[in-house]
Protein backbone atom coordinates (compact mmCIF):
# COMPACT_ATOMS: atom_id res chain seq x y z
CA UNK A 1 0.00 0.00 0.00
CA UNK A 2 2.65 2.75 0.88
CA UNK A 3 4.71 2.07 -2.09
CA UNK A 4 1.69 2.26 -4.44
CA UNK A 5 1.22 5.57 -2.54
CA UNK A 6 4.59 6.95 -3.49
CA UNK A 7 4.35 5.60 -7.35
CA UNK A 8 1.67 7.66 -7.50
CA UNK A 9 2.49 10.95 -5.87
CA UNK A 10 5.66 10.32 -8.16
CA UNK A 11 3.32 9.78 -11.05
CA UNK A 12 1.36 12.91 -10.59
CA UNK A 13 5.26 15.68 -9.59
CA UNK A 14 6.20 14.40 -12.79
CA UNK A 15 3.21 14.92 -15.01
CA UNK A 16 3.01 18.31 -13.09
CA UNK A 17 6.88 19.57 -13.84
CA UNK A 18 6.20 18.08 -17.18
CA UNK A 19 3.10 20.45 -17.75
CA UNK A 20 5.27 23.51 -16.50
CA UNK A 21 8.06 23.11 -19.33
CA UNK A 22 5.69 23.98 -22.33
CA UNK A 23 7.13 26.65 -24.50
CA UNK A 24 8.87 30.09 -23.58
CA UNK A 25 9.05 31.48 -27.11
CA UNK A 26 6.32 33.80 -26.81
CA UNK A 27 7.93 35.40 -23.60
CA UNK A 28 11.23 35.46 -25.24
CA UNK A 29 9.77 37.45 -28.32
CA UNK A 30 8.04 39.66 -26.02
CA UNK A 31 11.48 40.58 -24.15
CA UNK A 32 12.95 40.93 -27.37
CA UNK A 33 10.43 43.64 -28.14
CA UNK A 34 10.73 45.14 -24.77
CA UNK A 35 14.44 45.44 -24.95
CA UNK A 36 14.28 47.27 -28.46
CA UNK A 37 11.91 49.96 -27.26
CA UNK A 38 13.47 51.22 -24.13
CA UNK A 39 16.14 53.46 -24.34
CA UNK A 40 18.43 53.84 -21.27
CA UNK A 41 17.57 57.38 -18.99
CA UNK A 42 20.58 58.90 -17.82
CA UNK A 43 20.51 62.09 -16.10
CA UNK A 44 23.65 64.47 -17.01
CA UNK A 45 25.60 65.35 -13.90
CA UNK A 46 26.28 69.18 -12.97
CA UNK A 47 30.08 69.92 -13.43
CA UNK A 48 31.70 69.61 -9.61
CA UNK A 49 31.86 73.18 -7.78
CA UNK A 50 35.62 74.16 -7.81
CA UNK A 51 37.30 74.58 -4.20
CA UNK A 52 38.30 77.68 -3.57
CA UNK A 53 41.11 77.34 -0.51
CA UNK A 54 40.92 79.98 2.38
CA UNK A 55 43.47 81.57 3.45
CA UNK A 56 43.32 83.30 7.36
CA UNK A 57 45.18 85.82 7.76
CA UNK A 58 45.56 86.85 11.57
CA UNK A 59 47.57 90.34 11.02
CA UNK A 60 44.80 92.81 11.72
CA UNK A 61 41.59 90.49 12.61
CA UNK A 62 40.48 89.35 15.99
CA UNK A 63 41.66 85.87 17.01
CA UNK A 64 38.74 83.67 17.66
CA UNK A 65 40.88 82.43 20.39
CA UNK A 66 41.31 85.35 22.55
CA UNK A 67 40.68 84.14 26.09
CA UNK A 68 40.28 88.04 26.63
CA UNK A 69 37.36 87.94 24.05
CA UNK A 70 35.88 85.09 26.47
CA UNK A 71 36.27 87.23 29.59
CA UNK A 72 34.56 90.58 28.00
CA UNK A 73 31.83 88.99 27.37
CA UNK A 74 31.19 87.26 30.07
CA UNK A 75 31.58 90.30 31.97
CA UNK A 76 29.05 91.99 29.39
CA UNK A 77 26.66 89.21 30.69
CA UNK A 78 26.87 89.80 34.23
CA UNK A 79 26.30 93.44 33.58
CA UNK A 80 23.28 92.72 31.82
CA UNK A 81 21.92 91.02 34.41
CA UNK A 82 20.55 93.90 36.27
CA UNK A 83 18.02 92.01 38.62
CA UNK A 84 20.69 90.79 41.17
CA UNK A 85 18.43 87.86 42.24
CA UNK A 86 20.17 84.66 42.63
CA UNK A 87 19.70 81.74 45.28
CA UNK A 88 22.36 81.04 47.90
CA UNK A 89 23.93 78.36 46.30
CA UNK A 90 26.55 78.09 49.77
CA UNK A 91 23.97 77.74 52.70
CA UNK A 92 23.17 74.12 53.87
CA UNK A 93 20.10 72.33 52.15
CA UNK A 94 17.09 71.39 53.88
CA UNK A 95 15.65 67.87 53.37
CA UNK A 96 12.62 68.62 51.46
CA UNK A 97 14.79 70.18 48.74
CA UNK A 98 15.79 66.88 47.38
CA UNK A 99 12.34 66.55 46.23
CA UNK A 100 10.34 67.60 43.09
CA UNK A 101 7.59 69.74 44.49
CA UNK A 102 5.03 68.15 42.17
CA UNK A 103 5.97 64.79 44.56
CA UNK A 104 5.26 66.80 47.90
CA UNK A 105 1.92 66.74 49.27
CA UNK A 106 -0.03 69.20 51.83
CA UNK A 107 -1.40 66.68 54.37
CA UNK A 108 -2.53 68.92 57.43
CA UNK A 109 -1.27 71.79 59.72
CA UNK A 110 -0.25 72.57 62.82
CA UNK A 111 -1.52 75.22 65.16
CA UNK A 112 0.96 76.90 67.91
CA UNK A 113 0.65 80.42 69.55
CA UNK A 114 1.84 82.96 66.94
CA UNK A 115 3.21 79.78 64.96
CA UNK A 116 1.60 77.63 61.94
CA UNK A 117 3.24 74.49 60.55
CA UNK A 118 2.40 72.71 57.42
CA UNK A 119 2.48 68.77 57.59
CA UNK A 120 3.90 67.41 54.23
CA UNK A 121 4.12 64.26 52.84
CA UNK A 122 7.35 63.12 50.38
CA UNK A 123 8.39 59.92 49.51
CA UNK A 124 6.24 58.38 52.32
CA UNK A 125 7.59 60.32 55.24
CA UNK A 126 6.15 63.20 57.58
CA UNK A 127 7.79 66.69 57.13
CA UNK A 128 6.75 69.18 60.19
CA UNK A 129 7.24 72.58 58.34
CA UNK A 130 7.10 76.66 58.49
CA UNK A 131 7.47 79.68 57.45
CA UNK A 132 11.23 80.55 56.04
CA UNK A 133 11.72 76.93 55.46
CA UNK A 134 12.60 75.83 51.73
CA UNK A 135 10.78 73.04 49.41
CA UNK A 136 11.57 71.49 46.44
CA UNK A 137 14.70 71.50 44.00
CA UNK A 138 13.87 75.26 42.93
CA UNK A 139 15.20 76.72 45.98
CA UNK A 140 11.49 77.47 46.69
CA UNK A 141 11.49 79.31 50.16
CA UNK A 142 7.86 79.16 52.43
CA UNK A 143 5.89 82.45 52.40
CA UNK A 144 2.57 81.60 53.81
CA UNK A 145 0.79 78.54 55.81
CA UNK A 146 -3.30 78.38 55.70
CA UNK A 147 -5.10 76.00 56.91
CA UNK A 148 -6.21 74.52 52.98
CA UNK A 149 -2.52 75.68 51.23
CA UNK A 150 1.34 76.69 51.62
CA UNK A 151 2.72 79.26 49.39
CA UNK A 152 6.21 79.20 48.39
CA UNK A 153 8.30 81.64 46.50
CA UNK A 154 10.58 79.55 43.77
CA UNK A 155 14.06 81.10 42.56
CA UNK A 156 14.15 79.54 38.95
CA UNK A 157 16.46 80.28 35.57
CA UNK A 158 14.43 81.49 32.25
CA UNK A 159 15.73 80.92 28.69
CA UNK A 160 18.11 84.05 28.90
CA UNK A 161 19.85 82.22 32.13
CA UNK A 162 17.98 84.89 34.25
CA UNK A 163 17.55 84.51 37.81
CA UNK A 164 13.52 84.97 38.20
CA UNK A 165 10.76 84.40 41.16
CA UNK A 166 7.52 82.50 40.81
CA UNK A 167 4.71 81.38 43.66
CA UNK A 168 3.85 78.07 43.63
CA UNK A 169 0.82 76.67 46.27
CA UNK A 170 0.43 73.30 47.51
CA UNK A 171 -3.38 72.76 48.50
CA UNK A 172 -4.42 70.55 51.47
CA UNK A 173 -5.11 67.00 50.23
CA UNK A 174 -8.23 65.19 51.31
CA UNK A 175 -7.55 61.77 52.37
CA UNK A 176 -8.05 58.80 50.03
CA UNK A 177 -10.34 56.37 52.60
Amino acid sequence: MKTTTRALAFVVAATSLAACSGSNDELRQWMADTRKEMRPMTATLAEPKTFEPFLYKDQGEIDPFDPGKVANALKALSAKSSNGLAPDLSRRREALEAYPVDTVSMVGTLQRPNLRYALLRADGVIYQIKVGNYIGQNFGIVTRIDENELALKEVVQDAAGEWVERTTTLQLQESKR
